[in-house]
């Protein structure tokens, strides 16, 4: 179990360039001499892409729901307007 957790932080800090250089060179010949390493930064590659696509996604919803609220609200009413008159011709 603790060879893996090594083998999971030492690949987070290859994909992060958390590591130094020198480290990253010997990690690329470890992954050209152990193609099932190489595999693994791959998924870990992948699984970091749909993490940051998911957490953009949930972002973005939770801005709509916060436009739609200050955009559609009675109480907001005039908040709306002074942004409204940002944007018009004085």
């Amino acid at each position: 179990m603790r060879t893996s957790l090594n083998e999971i932080r030492e690949i987070e800090e290859y994909l992060l360039e958390y590591s130094p250089p020198e480290c990253r060179l010997v990690f690329d010949a470890r992954m050209l001499l152990q193609p099932e390493l190489q595999e693994k930064v791959i998924e870990q590659k992948q699984i970091y892409d749909l993490v940051k696509k998911y957490s953009r996604k949930q972002l973005k919803t939770e801005i709509e729901a916060v436009h739609d609220k200050l955009f559609t609200a009675p109480e907001h009413k005039t908040f709306r307007q002074r942004i409204f008159n940002l944007f018009t011709k004085s």
